[in-house]
């Protein structure tokens, strides 16, 4: 299977004090050791990593430092990290749990995924469809 890792998990990967941090790095890690496995990325959650990165910091972190933090990230991935091209339209046919403002990227991402043969990544249980990333037991 292949991924399309929503904003949430890049953040929670990335920021070592997040919540689900462990989370989403012990799941990437058993991807990248899979053979086959693709972890990709689109351009709408690699722009939210980077605006959340700095909003979290209070502007302590420039844009350009976060952008820099992802091309770590993502290098990090090797092999395993692919760049997916959004070609998905945004006036198209919009789900029914979509009824709020809040679920427009959600559902624009799943539906990306989808289209190309993904599962779209995410540590949000309200997106029905998606893969939820599992809990870490301790």
């Amino acid at each position: 299977m292949n991924y399309l890792l929503d904003v949430n998990v890049l953040v929670a990967w990335g920021w070592s004090d997040h919540a689900d941090h462990h989370r989403a790095a012990a799941w990437i890690g058993e991807m990248m050791a899979k053979r086959g496995v693709t972890l990709a990325t689109a351009a709408i959650p690699e722009l939210g990593f980077i605006r959340v990165s700095v909003q979290r910091t209070g502007g302590l972190l420039s844009v350009g430092e976060a952008a820099n933090t992802l091309s770590g990230m993502l290098g990090s991935l090797g092999e395993s990290h692919a760049f997916l091209s959004d070609d998905q339209p945004s006036c198209g046919d919009w789900p029914v749990w979509c009824s709020s403002a809040s679920r427009t990227t959600d559902a624009h991402l799943l539906a990306l995924a989808e289209n190309h043969g993904l599962r779209l990544a995410t540590l949000d249980e309200a997106v029905p469809g998606a893969f939820l990333i599992p809990k870490v037991t301790v």
